[in-house]
């Protein structure tokens, strides 16, 4: 695993220790990260939502491209000393938050421009996510959520737009507008 493009292409990242989590494959990052940038255009300043984040990747590559700040969401002990050592590694952690909760259970705060999330695949999983950051009022009014599931499984975007969907490999990659 490693951060795709950016001020930290090339750098290699640390995965989770054990089986808790499944990190999203350079393949299926980069297509989700060309998908954005023809639409998003530059991520320059952006406060950005790293939901189920893993090792942090998706939060990473946003960083790497520019972001102002990701906050990680994520409840596994494991990922989130995970996202600790990529942090210190590209030397971010004064741009990022780590909140070690469920991110089904968001509590309100202050709306991101982007927001990333890679549940578990499970059925109705991506539209769960919907439904936590609109109960949440995450998202930004003109915002985006970039949404993993498995190939097979689609996401109600729950009166939003879905603007596009991308099966990539066993993922399906699924774009939402506020």
């Amino acid at each position: 695993m490693r951060i795709i493009a950016g001020e930290w292409r090339g750098r290699p990242l640390q995965a989770p220790a054990g089986q808790g989590t499944r990190p999203t494959a350079d393949r299926t990052r980069e297509t989700l990260f060309s998908m954005l940038v023809s639409r998003i255009g530059s991520f320059e300043g952006l406060r950005v939502a790293d939901l189920y984040a893993g090792s942090g990747a998706l939060g990473l590559e946003a960083l790497s491209r520019g972001a102002a700040h990701v906050t990680f969401v994520e409840n596994d002990r494991n990922a989130l000393s995970a996202i600790r050592l990529n942090l210190a590694s590209v030397k971010a952690a004064d741009r990022a938050d780590l909140r070690p909760l469920s991110a089904a259970k968001l509590a309100p705060a202050q709306p991101f421009d982007l927001i990333l999330a890679d549940p578990p695949y499970a059925a109705g999983s991506g539209s769960a996510v919907v439904t936590a950051v609109r109960d949440a009022n995450w998202l930004a009014d003109s915002g985006w959520l970039a949404i993993e599931t498995e190939a097979k499984e689609p996401v109600d975007a729950g009166g939003w737009t879905i603007d596009a969907e991308r099966r990539v490999g066993k993922a399906r990659i699924t774009l939402i507008r506020a």
